[in-house]
């Protein structure tokens, strides 16, 4: 039986040969569009035709085209580029051991193995939020580029600056220098009803402002490893592309981010997850404002809970979230939260089954208090937990972007409390990913940045500012390990 799999849809990643120059796709990517068509019905003729009466109710399908018309300048083409290491595999062809015969007719015919890294390529969607040039889309779809490009309709190109990313929400935030852009009007999830119709535009395939439409099949779909997203499901057609365009209902507002698919064969089958709007603005603000996505956290493990668990605790109805383990030390641990617990409600909001519970966590500033309503040993009673931050839940760009995207090339995060204890200091950023520069100058993923030009740096958008002002180069201070040493980047 072929298995199913979740996968963002996003094209496929084209890889170029140092040698031939010719470029593979990556086959989980590449994918086959289905073709369709569809008229309208014209509702005389098919009454005069059937003999139906005029009095007969008919269903006519709603007219999305106006909503094209109007938010179509507004949806972007994303383009990325970067690079990613060299697999085993010489240039499409399987590594032979040297003892094979034909171990020497591969290297010759292909010349020899290159190692290290090769060029990658990659397309998504996007749209504009506000008129000054901030643009959101999946962090999935830019993850791991080198250099970002957002394509409007009237042709015109701008490299764009990584804001942040949020991968924990899939949400990225980029910013191209212009004014005076297009924008798309938000709308808000929460009054989606099932069964309405919505509208995507994106790129699917490299297709531009490509519109398909569908209906909302559920409401607050938890899928596995997206804890903090109450996904929006449709029915309508994503496939690789649309990632990151925009999901919109009848009045032309944008309801969500088209995120991912559900397929045995990696295409689309029906089903498509989008991200709702409401987290998105969420995350956008809290990306533009801090840097980075900051959580609340109980520090718990959480299952649901069903009718013979619900009987076996004294329950009427298996509503809830039950609590299987608490994390020692955890906020949780420290309100008096035990394993056997089922918490049915936070800050008044009613859970009605597990997967509820993490976004609305996540959506409380950590050192707030909540109040839980616990079912415990057969009766209800209320707690109070001093909610935590969520770790490691974000990753920031510092690339100074616009003309001079990539000048530091790294990808940092804020230090935890466990990791501060580590170095014996209050400030520093740890690096996720370095590339460009930095990569050049030596510094790798691991390594915590501890100051620029010999000021402390506790923030991205700290050491973001001090690149800006810099010139032709700069002294980082780093620590590897228990090490600390100065490392000089040149920008050029």
């Amino acid at each position: 039986m072929t298995s199913k799999t979740l996968k963002k849809s996003v094209v496929g990643v084209a890889i170029a040969a140092a040698l031939t120059g010719a470029y593979s796709i990556n086959s989980e990517h590449a994918l086959w569009p289905a073709q369709a068509s569809a008229q309208q019905p014209k509702l005389a003729s098919a009454e005069a035709a059937a003999g139906v009466s005029a009095a007969t109710p008919m269903t006519v399908l709603p007219d999305m085209s106006a909503i094209v018309a109007r938010n179509g300048a507004a949806v972007v083409n994303i383009s990325v580029s970067g690079t990613a290491k060299n697999s085993a595999a010489s240039f499409g062809f399987p590594e032979l051991d040297p003892n094979d015969p034909f171990y020497e007719f591969f290297r010759h015919f292909r010349g020899p193995r290159q190692r290290g890294e090769v060029p990658t390529r990659g397309q998504g969607s996007g749209f504009i939020l506000r008129e000054d040039g901030i643009v959101l889309t999946n962090a999935h779809v830019v993850d791991g580029a080198d250099e970002v490009t957002v394509k409007l309709i009237d042709k015109r190109e701008f490299k764009a600056k990584v804001l942040g990313v949020d991968k924990a929400s899939d949400i990225a935030v980029l910013k191209i220098e212009a004014k005076n852009l297009p924008t798309l009007k938000i709308g808000s999830a929460a009054n989606t009803r099932v069964g309405e119709w919505v509208l995507a535009i994106g790129s699917p395939f490299g297709f531009e402002n490509s519109a398909t439409a569908g209906i909302v099949s559920a409401k607050s779909r938890s899928l596995p490893d997206d804890n903090y997203v109450p996904f929006i499901q449709t029915d309508v057609a994503v496939n690789p592309g649309n990632s990151g365009g925009p999901l919109f209902n009848m009045a032309g507002e944008v309801i969500g981010i088209n995120s991912q698919i559900y397929s045995r064969t990696g295409g689309y089958q029906g089903l498509s997850f989008a991200i709702p709007i409401d987290v998105v603005m969420k995350v956008e603000e809290q990306i533009v404002k801090y840097g980075e996505v900051r959580r609340g956290r109980l520090g718990v493990m959480i299952q649901e809970l069903n009718q013979s668990l619900a009987e076996s605790f004294g329950m009427k109805s298996a509503k809830g979230a039950l609590i299987s383990s608490v994390e020692n030390g955890s906020p949780a641990a420290k309100a008096g939260l035990e394993p056997g617990d089922v918490i049915l409600a936070i800050n008044g909001k009613e859970i009605a089954g597990s997967s509820e519970l993490p976004p609305l966590v996540a959506d409380i500033k950590p050192g707030d208090t909540a109040k839980l309503q616990v079912w415990r040993k057969g009766s209800s009673r209320e707690i109070e937990v001093k909610v935590g931050a969520q770790k490691d839940t974000s990753v920031a760009s510092a690339d100074d972007g616009g003309a001079s995207q990539g000048r530091l090339g790294l990808a940092l995060r804020q230090l935890n409390s466990d990791e501060r204890r580590q170095i014996d200091g209050n400030s520093g950023l740890l690096v996720e990913k370095a590339t460009g520069a930095a990569a050049r100058a030596g510094i790798r993923p691991g390594d915590v940045v501890l100051s620029i030009n010999g000021e402390p740096v506790s923030s991205v958008e700290q050491l973001r500012g001090l690149v800006a002002k810099s010139k032709k180069r700069v002294a980082l201070l780093i620590q590897r390990n228990d090490v600390k040493l100065f490392v000089p980047v040149d920008l050029g």
